[in-house]
């Protein structure tokens, strides 16, 4: 009987050189643009060049996944009250063969660690209503109505750290 291989090791980082941040927008357009058939032009904005974006990345080079943590006017654009002590995440990310790994949660505690560092308090996001029970589950509640957002339903939703 032989025993199942164990999961590829991966590492989570903040993508700060040209090439992490390549492999994060490669990442989103395989996600986002080609699978869930968002338009390119909504999926890349104004906010990705002062984001902090963190790179989920497979021991053999493989990006796994991404994220970004909106902090500043940014982020008080985008969450609920308007407070600059929240930031927001956003363009949580993991390709198809890498779901189920861990990867998407062990993003998001980077993206909180990355908010905490910059000494914020509370983290919102706009999450596909499909994943509302994983964003739960990591101790985010939902607040407000459902809203559609590149044709996808949301909710907002909010962990205070």
């Amino acid at each position: 009987m032989s025993t199942p291989s164990p999961a590829p090791a991966y590492e989570i980082r903040v993508a700060e050189d040209p090439a992490d941040r390549d492999a994060c927008f490669a990442v989103r357009k395989d996600v986002f643009v080609a699978e869930q058939k968002v338009p390119e032009d909504i999926e890349y904005d104004a906010h990705d060049a002062d984001a902090v974006h963190v790179l989920a990345v497979r021991a053999d080079g493989v990006p796994l996944g991404t994220g970004r943590l909106l902090h500043g006017a940014a982020a008080v654009a985008k969450n609920g009250d308007g407070d600059p002590a929240v930031g927001s995440l956003g363009r949580l990310a993991v390709t198809a063969a890498a779901r189920g790994l861990g990867v998407g949660a062990a993003l998001v505690r980077a993206v909180e660690h990355a908010a905490r560092a910059r000494g914020l308090t509370a983290v919102d996001l706009h999450a596909q209503t499909h994943a509302l029970g994983f964003y739960e589950r990591l101790g985010y509640q939902a607040y407000g109505p459902e809203f559609p957002d590149a044709g996808i339903p949301h909710r907002a939703m909010r962990r205070s750290l």
